[in-house]
């Protein structure tokens, strides 16, 4: 990797990104599961949500550019290893080949990723420090990216559309989590977070009451993925200073590979749940090189 080169991919979050595609894998399991088999067009999803990630959190660099200034500046645009131009364009690009690939398997498809280039503007822009929305529109952006993966299949989206609320739940605590991460002192906003991780883990437990998904080969994923969302959180909680609050959000972001694991395990078994935790050991070797947060 040239020094050049490493600047830009910091901006993209690497390890972010590896994070995205397992939405993809659970939102196309659950196609799957609907339409009796796998989607070759998957692949082009998952480049759709390289782009529209990577495109999204750029533009969250590019907006707080000022702020990072006084608060973050060895990041890539306060530092001058980026211009301000060069990320503007970065993260066009991005965004409008993400919608690209999203088109090339279909107009819904297009239309849910056109929705979340949206969502991710619209939050870098206004919603990200408002106590409501901010979590909201960030947490939609992730919900967004599930259904595009659904959107493999239309039956499985008009049936399933409402799984894309987990994803909001569970990125709105994340986003909640991330407000103490330079000063500190927000057990209160962590102790929400994690009520909405046990809302949502409620959820995913009564999956088989409502929709065609087994239990029995989520639970070791949704084991992983609580487990190890509760004890970061506690940890914040109880020393809560921004290197600890900093790792419980890694610590979420990351989790959201076993998390979709579980949805993935719920709708075509276990074969299925590992592909998407296969992701998880890359995603953790690229957080230790690119920054997450």
């Amino acid at each position: 990797m040239t020094a050049s080169l490493r600047p830009y991919l910091t901006l993209m979050r690497p390890a972010n990104l590896v994070t995205a595609v397992a939405d993809i894998l659970a939102g196309a399991s659950v196609a799957a599961a609907v339409s009796g088999g796998w989607d070759s067009q998957v692949t082009w999803l998952c480049l759709a949500t390289i782009g529209l990630y990577g495109g999204g959190v750029v533009f969250n660099d590019v907006f707080d550019a000022d702020l990072d200034r006084i608060e973050r500046p060895e990041r890539a645009i306060p530092s001058g290893q980026v211009t301000l131009a060069s990320a503007i364009l970065l993260g066009g690009i991005l965004l409008i080949g993400g919608v690209v690939a999203a088109a090339l398997v279909g107009s819904s498809s297009a239309a849910i990723a056109l929705a979340v280039a949206t969502l991710a503007l619209v939050y870098n822009a206004k919603a990200k420090h408002h106590p409501v929305f901010g979590p909201l529109v960030m947490g939609m952006c992730r919900g967004g990216n599930l259904l595009l993966g659904i959107s493999l299949t239309a039956r499985a989206f008009e049936q399933y559309w409402w799984l894309g609320l987990l994803p909001v739940l569970f990125i709105a605590a994340i986003t909640l989590t991330s407000r103490g991460e330079v000063g500190g002192n927000n057990q209160r906003s962590i102790g929400l977070a994690m009520w909405l991780d046990g809302i949502v883990a409620a959820a995913i437990l009564l999956l088989p009451w409502y929709t065609v998904a087994e239990p029995l080969p989520a639970y070791p994923f949704f084991a992983l993925w609580y487990g190890m969302n509760f004890l970061a959180k506690r940890d914040a909680i109880r020393d809560n200073r921004p290197p600890l609050i900093k790792k419980a959000v890694k610590t979420g972001v990351l989790s959201l590979i076993p998390l979709n694991a579980c949805l993935a395990a719920s709708f075509m078994g276990l074969p299925a749940g590992f592909l998407v935790l296969a992701l998880l050991p890359l995603s953790i070797g690229l957080a230790r090189y690119f920054a997450v947060t």
